[in-house]
Order: C-alpha cells, then sequence, then structure tokens
C-alpha cells in the first residue's frame, strides 16, 4: 500500500495514522480508552486492535511507530498512553505486555509549561508523556555521542521555550515557521511538515491564551506520493482555538502556501470555537466569523477533503457544532471538496484517504475493510537492523 491517511473513530477526540511512501508511519495523539472511562462515549470499535493490526515489528519483535505527535495534553488526544505504549529505556520492554515502542517522540514544551502554569495539572496520560519527553531530552543533553542514541530514546522537540531553556537542543529542535524533514534522525524524501504553532509568547499573551487547547501544535504535513511532491497536503492542528487560528494566519499570511491543504482535520472535533468569539448556542444566526481564522482554515485546493474526528454532528451540540460543518462545506463548495466524519463514514474501521500523484481520494470498495481485512494485511515488512538515530 502507498501513502495514506487514516482516522480513527474515537468520538470527540483524535487518533490519525499518516503512512508514508517508504513506509514510516506518523501517529497523530491517541483516544484509546475503555468504555467504562466514560459513560456517554459511544465508541464501540477496538480501536487499539485496529492500530495495532497496522502496525509492523522490528528485528527484536517490538511492535512500533515511527513517529508519535502529541498535537496537545488534553485527556480525549492521549487517553491510552501508559496501558498501550512502551514508555521508558527501550531494552526494558516487556514481550509479555507487548506495548507499542515509540521510535521518536515530537514534542513541544510550551504545551506543557502552559498546562502546568495556567491550569495547574496534567492528566496520568499526559504526565506519563511529559516525564518520557524529558527522560529523552535529558539523555540527549547528557549524551557525549550524540549518534548513539537509538529508537526508544529519539525525541524532536517543537517549538521554542523561554529563557533559553531549549539552547542546547539545536540538532533536535525545531523551531516555528520552519520545516520538520527528519524522522529518526534521517532526513526522509517522501515528506515534509511546516511547523505552524505553537509560537513563544510574552508572559501578557500568556495570561489571554489560557489552557491547553490555546498551545496546540499545528502542522502542514506534505506527503509525496508516486513522485510527485506534496501529493498529499494534509493540515492539523489539535484543539487549537480562533486565537490561534488567527495568529497562525498574521503570521503567514504573506505566504499562504504554508496553510495550502488538500486534507483538513477540522479543529478541536469541528468546534465553533476555532471559527469564532461567538457562543453558537447563545447568539445562533447572529454569530460573526473571524475573518483571520477563516483564512487560516480556508486555503483548501481542488477537491479537497475536510474531516471531522467527533460524534454524529447534531444542532445542539458544541463540539461538534453544526454551524462549524456549514462553514467548512462553504469553504469546500468552491473547490468542489467533500466534508467527512468519522461518527458517520466509520462502520468497522478506521476512515481512509489513499494519497497519489492526483492527490488524496477515498478507496475504491473492493480495497475497504473491516477489523479482519487490516489484521490479514499487516504483515510485517522486513527491516534492516537499526543503527540508531544520527544527528548530522
Amino acid at each position: 500500500m502507498g501513502a495514506r491517511i487514516e482516522f480513527f473513530p474515537v468520538d470527540n477526540g483524535d487518533m490519525t495514522l499518516l503512512t508514508l511512501n517508504g513506509g514510516r508511519r506518523i501517529l497523530i495523539d491517541i483516544n484509546i480508552r475503555k468504555a467504562a472511562d466514560d459513560e456517554n462515549d459511544s465508541t464501540t470499535i477496538d480501536v487499539a486492535s485496529l492500530l495495532r493490526s497496522r502496525l509492523d515489528r522490528d528485528e527484536d519483535g517490538r511492535l512500533y511507530v515511527d513517529v508519535f505527535l502529541l498535537t496537545h495534553p488534553d485527556k480525549d488526544h492521549c487517553s491510552g498512553l501508559e496501558r498501550h505504549f512502551h514508555l521508558g529505556q527501550p531494552d526494558e520492554w516487556n514481550e509479555s505486555e507487548d506495548k507499542i515502542l515509540i521510535k521518536e517522540m515530537w514534542s513541544s514544551p510550551i504545551i506543557f509549561r502552559r498546562q502546568k502554569e495556567v491550569e495547574g495539572g496534567l492528566c496520568p496520560d499526559a504526565d506519563a508523556w511529559w516525564k518520557e519527553a524529558r527522560r529523552r531530552a535529558r539523555l540527549y543533553k547528557s549524551a557525549t555521542r550524540k549518534e548513539i542514541i537509538g529508537s526508544g530514546n529519539l525525541i524532536q522537540i517543537l517549538g521554542e521555550d523561554k529563557d533559553n531553556k531549549t539552547d542546547d537542543l539545536t540538532e533536535i529542535l525545531v523551531k516555528t515557521n520552519t520545516e520538520i524533514v527528519k524522522i529518526c534522525g534521517v532526513e526522509e524524501g517522501d515528506f515534509r511538515a511546516w511547523l505552524l504553532a505553537p509560537q513563544l509568547v510574552c508572559d501578557d499573551e500568556l495570561e489571554q491564551l489560557t489552557g491547553k487547547n490555546h498551545s496546540s501544535t499545528v502542522i502542514r504535513f506534505a506527503i509525496h506520493a508516486d513522485g510527485m511532491d506534496g501529493a498529499g497536503l494534509f493540515l492539523t492542528g489539535g484543539d487549537a482555538q480562533v486565537e490561534n487560528w488567527e495568529r497562525v494566519w498574521k503570521r503567514n499570511s504573506d505566504h499562504p502556501d504554508r496553510l495550502t491543504y488538500n486534507v483538513l482535520q477540522a479543529p478541536h472535533h469541528c468546534s465553533w470555537r476555532s471559527l469564532s468569539y461567538d457562543s453558537w448556542s447563545d447568539k445562533g444566526d447572529s454569530v460573526k466569523v473571524s475573518q483571520d481564522a477563516r483564512e487560516a482554515l480556508a486555503q483548501a485546493a481542488e477537491k479537497s477533503f475536510i474531516v471531522a474526528s467527533c460524534k454524529e454532528i447534531k444542532d445542539d451540540k458544541d463540539p461538534p457544532c453544526i454551524r462549524a460543518k456549514q462553514e467548512y462545506i462553504d469553504i469546500l463548495s468552491a473547490r468542489s471538496g467533500e466534508f467527512l466524519c468519522t461518527a458517520s463514514e466509520c462502520e468497522n474501521d478506521v476512515l481512509t484517504l489513499e494519497i497519489d500523484r492526483n492527490g488524496p481520494s477515498r478507496p475504491s470498495k473492493k480495497n475497504k475493510g473491516g477489523l479482519l481485512s487490516g489484521l490479514a494485511a499487516a504483515m510485517p515488512r522486513k527491516v534492516e537492523k537499526d543503527g540508531g538515530g544520527r544527528y548530522a
């Protein structure tokens, strides 16, 4: 199979898997929880098994993802981390537990600092991520030979932190408004990713941008396919709010191509609060759209898809919000695009968009399948002995 984007049906949560042409896999957020965790959670699909069916094992028999990106430390973006993923030294991986190894973490220090300073705490899974990210960063700092740091210990830091805290992480630091080009220390030829947010702000701005949603990581991936650079342009931004999208647009209005997409993951599960300061439930049709936020989210190419990872979209909910759906459909109307929702598109499998040289498309019915077909297709590919991540 070639490049593709898979959206898992996790109600009002995000869980997305990117597969590149060369077979590398980038997991963005997870929401794997037991039914007892949330009595209002209508998810019945075993998303953990769905994810495992799509992953390979390394030469040591460990199931793994090449990259795990956490957009922000909210429960519906990291639930199930400790239960399903190995955290700690890779040589401590336990075969009986058979947890998923994360070869490389992509993490922003800003999202955790803002969460702790403003809201004062993390859920257990977010705290576990933060501790593991710190372990890997400290290992990098203390290593005299950076090139021998191998899979399971790797991390890329997304965005600079205040007080020069990231100055000694130059080789694994990606500054906002620059490109990510490496996976596990190796420059990959089948993708590039533009880091659009979070942006370091002053203390006064921090008081205005309260909470973890306002520090969400925003990235536009350019996924290559069939010899075509950037055939798939995927824009994703966690739970970024209207203020964030306004700032992203103001920083990039002279370079709107950085925001161009043919697949957009509707931010914050199709919430109206990503497009407007007004309350939809209070003001109804009199609400006003933020033009700057809309511009940031309206850079759709021809035949684009906007995917809402959320529950069924009804009149009386936010998120997801019917008014936000209407706005996204309006954006797509001039581009012959299509709006999709995981709640309505996923029956017993994920929502898949395949990417070829002509861009993203829905797979034909003969290529679709449920959990059993996913398991059957998940034969481990041959891997070379890992020589460790290299940082040049």
